[in-house]
């Protein structure tokens, strides 16, 4: 069976609050580059990467404004593990000691950068699978998590698939969600499948905001894969159960937008009534207006009391809305209904 494995990564920085000092060393860095590349327009492949690398390897000066650098090494570097080049860049203007620190990482993005296009023929070289691999490999090496990711894929593209989990669960460790979400994908895929060790990573990626592990982790949990059928709801840890209610619902959302799979309205409805069925709050405001505008008023009042009582405050004026219309018996039935109601479980 093929493996869909991917490798979508979360371009969000983490330093976003940092108060970085001024970029124009960088852009001179580039144009610098930029310019000393035209003198030599005959360089090969190899040349290009080897010099590309010392390039990324020099330090840039910047102004500290806060002294970061008590941060330990080992700590920066597994912070920084899943970072994409302009988040290193930006992260290496902190102070001098945290970019001496994450060279080895801005050398692994220019290794990756050249195992991409070995890989797929891009960028004026011929497409090279070895070479493609040892340039993932170098850049693993370096501790990036991309890199590791995508060495892993190659290698399980070729038939090798115990060197390549071993890289997914190295990736995965150090908290990068397509790591996370290619070793579950792979557990789920292996003779025998491990549906346990598959639903744990999957919820870990989908917490972390992988679009496709959310959408895997609720369809494991709707056949019942991962979770033992007798374990009892009151024991299945509340961050945990809020996490998979999490991703039924972001599934329906997924379906409602075309974000990540086909657009379907159908397959959004039913994911929307599977969370708002198993108490996502938001899920039963959404279902309830649904519900609402398809003329179902008894259902769709149901659904925003719950909502309401949830704290949706949305909710209230509609429901309040659709209680005018309804008689006293009406109104009655429904919010016995609500009363009696009960939340399913996540697993089901």
């Amino acid at each position: 069976m093929k493996q869909q494995t991917w490798t979508d990564r979360y371009h969000g920085s983490r330093f976003a609050a940092f108060p970085l000092s001024d970029k124009r060393v960088v852009k001179e860095d580039e144009h610098a580059r930029k310019h000393r590349t035209s003198k030599f327009p005959t360089r090969t492949s190899s040349e290009n990467l080897a010099r590309e690398i010392r390039l990324c390897s020099r330090s840039t000066s910047s102004t500290v404004v806060h002294d970061f650098s008590t941060l330990p090494y080992d700590v920066l570097t597994k912070i920084t593990a899943s970072f994409s080049l302009p988040n290193l860049k930006a992260a290496s203007l902190v102070c001098k000691s945290w970019c001496d620190a994450l060279r080895p990482l801005r050398e692994a993005m220019v290794l990756l950068k050249w195992g991409k296009r070995f890989k797929h023929g891009r960028g004026g070289v011929r497409p090279n699978l070895d070479k493609a691999l040892d340039s993932f490999l170098k850049g693993a090496t370096n501790g990036s998590t991309l890199a590791m990711v995508d060495a892993g894929l190659v290698y399980w593209e070729t038939g090798n698939k115990e060197k390549a989990m071993a890289l997914y669960q190295k990736a995965a460790v150090l908290g990068d969600p397509a790591g996370q979400f290619n070793l579950g994908i792979s557990y789920l895929q292996a003779e025998p499948a491990n549906p346990d060790e598959a639903v744990k990573w999957l919820y870990k990626s989908a917490m972390a905001g992988h679009v496709r592990a959310q959408y895997q982790l609720a369809l494991c949990l709707h056949q019942g894969r991962g979770m033992n059928h007798n374990m009892q709801e009151a024991m299945v840890p509340e961050s945990r159960r809020s996490g998979y209610l999490r991703a039924m619902y972001n599934v329906s959302l997924c379906y409602s937008f075309g974000e990540g799979m086909v657009q379907s309205q159908r397959q959004a409805r039913k994911w929307m009534k599977r969370a708002a069925d198993r108490g996502h709050n938001k899920a039963q405001y959404e279902h309830g207006l649904v519900l609402f505008s398809e003329g179902q008023m008894m259902k769709a009042v149901v659904y925003l009391e719950l909502a309401t009582r949830a704290g949706e405050r949305g909710a209230t004026n509609v429901k309040n809305v659709i209680l005018q219309q309804l008689s006293a018996t009406s109104r009655d039935r429904v919010m016995l209904q609500a009363d009696n109601w009960r939340a399913l479980p996540s697993s089901c």
